[in-house]
């Protein structure tokens, strides 16, 4: 396939390859979760508003189902790939069953950069990739929720696309909505919610106290990061160092958070001119001198000359495989320095409050935020220390103990539920 020459699937493949020789997992079931169960690939033509039609390459790729519907995020983003699509479709898989979630693991994209385009363009675009997926997703088979370029409106427009298609209301066809149609409070802020659950709780194993000295570096200041920095600044935390796709900021007495948020509201989203902080690198960022670092940008971020030159005591990993193969084995040597939350597990808090919303919506009966982010840190701590009872069980780094609890999880259902013919 297409994708097995992209590195992040390769990198995918092989962080599932060394564990599955850690764990002895059974051969058969191995061969099995090295590939992804389907892959759709479709062109996705849209009329521009000028009257143009441009061309979109989209894809939708679904991993595992053994444990429930399949579930993911659909990501608009200029470089996506399907070798990209596929990697995040297995991590998916593992962390729904990490989280214990009765869900498997799928991933969408559409290779395009949604800032250039009007409102009307990408409602086209979505209500189009939609119809193409009408005959794949659904509330018992894929359920998509937003990702990196996607957001609540464009999960309302998927809704709506499907519902039409169908003839009746399918709320459940995706998670992330908005409230006023079926979304679940608390959905936004999730996967950041939960970055700072994990890093709490992994301070808190350290017997590291968090406090107006701890200084927080966060690359990536979108959804997730916003959103952590929030976290971290209520329980007394400096924000110290900042970034997005236009460049880093750094200010040693702590950012006021809040503003920064507004800030970036009022100027298309990106950080470029806020005037509070010093200009710096994203090279500086990930190696700043803080005590907590959040790489909450994209994948393969951290290699291994970062990795060497990294200055914190605990990573949150808030983006998906921001770490390369190279950069771990320097992280698992510098063990007894950095602590490491793995994305499978720090990021995890999006898909635990789409499984939220997911049964929700099958009940018809909505928790109150407070429940919600109640619940939620129920879940990921009891999820984290999980993982840290393999890793001691195991002797191995936490991204190593993570996969294990999740790929073990999938495991044993593919072998209870044999092969089909």
């Amino acid at each position: 396939m297409e994708w097995d020459n992209d590195p992040t699937f390769q990198m995918a493949q092989r962080q599932f390859d060394e564990v599955s020789e850690v764990m002895n997992l059974d051969k058969n079931v191995a061969i099995r979760l090295r590939e992804p169960d389907r892959a759709i690939l479709i062109s996705v033509p849209v009329r521009m508003e000028d009257g143009r039609v441009e061309v979109f390459d989209a894809y939708r790729v679904q991993h595992n189902d053994t444990r429930g519907p399949y579930k993911g995020g659909i990501r608009y983003a200029h470089d996506v790939t399907l070798g990209e699509v596929a990697a995040l479709s297995m991590w998916m898989t593992w962390k729904c069953a990490l989280m214990n979630l009765p869900l498997g693991g799928g991933k969408g994209g559409i290779r395009i950069e949604p800032t250039k385009y009007t409102r009307l363009e990408l409602q086209r675009l979505t209500r189009r990739y939609t119809s193409e997926l009408v005959a794949f997703i659904g509330p018992q088979m894929d359920i998509p929720a937003p990702d990196m370029g996607t957001n609540p409106q464009i999960m309302a427009w998927i809704m709506d696309t499907y519902s039409q298609l169908k003839g009746y209301a399918v709320p459940g066809v995706v998670t992330g909505k908005p409230t006023t149609i079926g979304g679940s409070l608390g959905r936004v802020e999730a996967t950041g919610r939960g970055v700072a659950y994990t890093v709490l709780e992994a301070a808190k194993h350290l017997n590291y106290t968090i406090g107006a000295d701890t200084k927080v570096a966060i690359q990536g200041f979108g959804n997730v990061g916003s959103h952590a920095a929030l976290k971290f600044s209520k329980v007394g935390a400096k924000i110290t160092h900042i970034s997005d796709h236009t460049g880093g900021l750094v200010n040693l007495k702590g950012f006021n958070v809040q503003d920064v948020i507004e800030y970036m509201t009022k100027n298309n989203g990106t950080l470029k001119g806020y005037t509070e902080g010093d200009v710096i690198s994203q090279t500086e960022v990930l190696t700043a001198k803080a005590d907590i670092l959040i790489p909450a940008a994209t994948s393969s971020q951290i290699d291994d000359k970062i990795a060497a030159k990294l200055q914190c005591r605990i990573i949150g990993e808030g983006a998906n495989g921001p770490t390369t193969i190279e950069g771990d084995r320097v992280l698992k040597e510098r063990e007894k320095e950095i602590f490491v939350v793995p994305d499978v597990l720090a990021n995890a808090g999006g898909v635990t409050v789409s499984y939220f919303e997911w049964v929700q919506g099958l009940q018809n009966f909505f928790w109150s935020a407070k429940e919600v982010n109640r619940e939620l840190s129920n879940v990921m701590i009891k999820a984290f220390n999980e993982v840290l009872e393999v890793k001691k069980q195991h002797n191995v780094y936490m991204r190593t103990a993570a996969q294990i609890l999740g790929i073990d999880r999938v495991a044993k259902a593919m072998l209870a539920r044999g092969l089909y013919p």
